[in-house]
């Protein structure tokens, strides 16, 4: 199971450069995931056309997007129950904001975004993954997404980076 994980894609105009990226680097993903903070509804729609597609609203989604998606999932994938949320809230901290959201869930993996800043580890023996963004890396020096892999039970997460 080859999962692409996507973030705050914040897309408003000359999406070619995202499209392409769903088109060319997702087309052999058995899923892909979204965190939230598309900004566009265009992007949803693009996203809809891979198979396989999750995704839940963040907090700069609006209108169309918030009637189409929820603002939490759980999935059950090859055996391990993994959590989306967006990760916004009123923590000081994006990290726990979505941690605490899965907290009653029994969730292993808890996939978030908002921050814009990329980030893998374990919290509590929870894998805790947010991709960072393709599109709008804010202060980060690069854009990036996440490649999880789950091959004979086991997890492998590939953090990708480009300019």
């Amino acid at each position: 199971m080859k999962i692409a994980i996507l973030s705050d894609t914040h897309a408003k105009k000359h999406n070619d450069k995202l499209f392409r990226l769903i088109d060319t680097l997702f087309v052999d993903a058995d899923m892909i995931v979204h965190a939230g903070d598309y900004i566009s509804s265009d992007v949803v729609s693009k996203l809809r056309e891979h198979k396989n597609f999750v995704g839940v609203w963040g907090n700069n989604d609006k209108g169309y997007i918030r009637d189409l998606l929820k603002e939490k999932v759980i999935l059950s994938v090859e055996g391990y129950k993994i959590g989306l949320y967006h990760g916004h809230g009123n923590s000081k901290n994006t990290l726990q904001t979505a941690y605490d959201k899965f907290i009653d869930d029994k969730v292993d993996v808890i996939i978030f975004g908002h921050s814009h800043q990329p980030l893998v580890l374990t919290k509590n023996k929870i894998l805790m993954i947010n991709p960072g963004s393709p599109s709008y890396k804010r202060r980060e020096p690069w854009y990036s997404y996440i490649i999880l892999e789950i091959v004979d039970k086991k997890i492998n997460v590939s953090l990708q980076l480009f300019k």
